[in-house]
């Protein structure tokens, strides 16, 4: 393995000032409430807020503001997210059998959260696909209540209309203009008109994960999300425009963005940088993609395919595209990423909006232990026993002489006092 291009030095994304700033932030909204998410609308977005909660009014006023073709492209996609959804949803069953031992029955059931609060974030550009990715699996999991909070859009003075109409076709029921880090505070503690929920899902920027870390444990939250990535690992029969703009694809996401190219053939490298600066040279965004793929871009040259995929199972990228002879075959060596894109037409964006896999997913190797969102983030797993008098006979003995080990005398004493 050597490396032909190497990133900078990784940009550090939590630090003091932000901790701090988001520390301030919740203690404003806890002890102010509605009026400080007022103020710091005004503030950040330019907006003057009359009410936070979005009313039904303006959701119909933002269908009139986007083009028909629009909606019926997040009807579509929304329609394919819940398929996948409801398949998944289809392969995890509630539990009861009966135990080895007499009397004993053990089971567990699946019971979603009462209230469910997503963030969508506003950024530079409207997110309504991360509407649909978060609301559709909540819904379907069954959950009562789902908020979803988004920033107001500077132009139009209110949540951007595209991503205001995903909320109303997922099915949310409240949405609420509240953007950054005191979204997540409201959501995590409530508000005048903001009731508190149990878990708390969605990307953001830097002050918005460092929210969902300062109030993990008063909520669930989903993960911890850092920076975009994608992996591509390639051989020589990948066509070098494909990866060209793939890796500008995940580059123009923002200056933190993390993209990565691992091929077994280094003389299409050339072919594919040349392809690059080409298409930039087309797209509204190339400028500041290749400055991100500059800064952040790796490119490293595998000794074999083997090794490839060790390097690739290693870095358990957030997206991992396979583009080798036989994608399918081969993407059996590969088992740590957020989702995975077989085969050369299986670009990034696809998943990203409509192909009906989930793209709020693990990052900063986080893959290696968690998953994506789905519709199991917002089921519990809660466990049951059902003990008859025969039962708790067959089991007293282990129980009341591991509770005499560990010293819990009453423990001890709660089987005793049965028998």
């Amino acid at each position: 393995m050597k490396f032909y291009k190497e990133a900078k030095e990784a940009k550090e994304v939590r630090d003091a000032e932000a901790t701090k700033a988001v520390a301030d932030i919740i203690l404003g909204v806890r002890q102010q409430g509605d009026q400080y998410l007022k103020d710091l609308a005004k503030k950040f977005d330019n907006a003057d807020l009359t009410n936070i909660r979005v009313t039904k009014e303006e959701i119909a006023k933002a269908y009139s503001l986007i083009d028909d073709k629009v909606v019926e492209s997040f009807k579509k996609a929304a329609a394919q997210l819940s398929f996948y959804a409801k398949e998944q949803l289809n392969c995890i069953k509630p539990l009861n059998v009966q135990s080895p031992i007499d009397g004993v029955e053990l089971g567990h059931r699946l019971i979603p959260v009462d209230a469910a609060g997503l963030y969508v974030p506003g950024g530079r550009f409207p997110l309504p696909s991360t509407a649909l990715m978060l609301a559709l699996p909540a819904k379907i999991a069954g959950v009562k209540r789902v908020i979803a909070c988004s920033p107001a859009n500077k132009e139009y003075g209110m949540i951007h209309p595209a991503t205001l109409v995903a909320l109303d076709i997922a099915g949310v029921d409240e949405i609420y203009t509240v953007g950054g880090a005191q979204a997540v505070a409201a959501m995590a503690y409530g508000t005048e008109s903001i009731g508190k929920v149990d878990l708390i899902a969605g990307p953001g920027n830097r002050y918005v994960t460092e929210a969902k870390r300062q109030v993990m444990g008063t909520v669930g939250i989903d993960s911890l999300a850092g920076p975009s990535e994608v992996l591509i690992v390639s051989d020589e029969t990948a066509n070098p425009t494909y990866i060209a703009i793939d890796l500008l694809a995940q580059s123009e996401h923002d200056a933190f963005a993390k993209s990565t190219w691992v091929t077994t053939d280094d003389t299409k490298i050339q072919a594919v940088l040349d392809e690059m600066d080409r298409l930039s040279k087309e797209l509204s965004t190339g400028e500041a993609a290749m400055k991100s793929f500059e800064d952040n871009g790796t490119i490293i040259i595998a000794d074999n395919m083997d090794e490839m995929a060790d390097i690739a199972n290693d870095e358990a990228p957030e997206h991992l595209e396979v583009h080798t002879k036989d994608p399918k075959a081969y993407s059996e060596k590969l088992y740590q990423y957020g989702s995975l894109f077989i085969g050369e037409n299986a670009t990034v964006a696809l998943g990203d909006y409509c192909s009906g896999t989930n793209h709020t997913l693990p990052t900063m190797k986080n893959a290696k232990f968690s998953n994506g969102v789905w519709v199991g983030t917002f089921l519990k797993t809660s466990f049951t026993q059902y003990i008859t008098k025969e039962g708790l006979i067959n089991l007293s003995d282990t129980c009341m002489t591991m509770a005499h080990t560990e010293g819990l005398a009453a423990h001890e004493m709660s089987v005793r006092i049965r028998l």
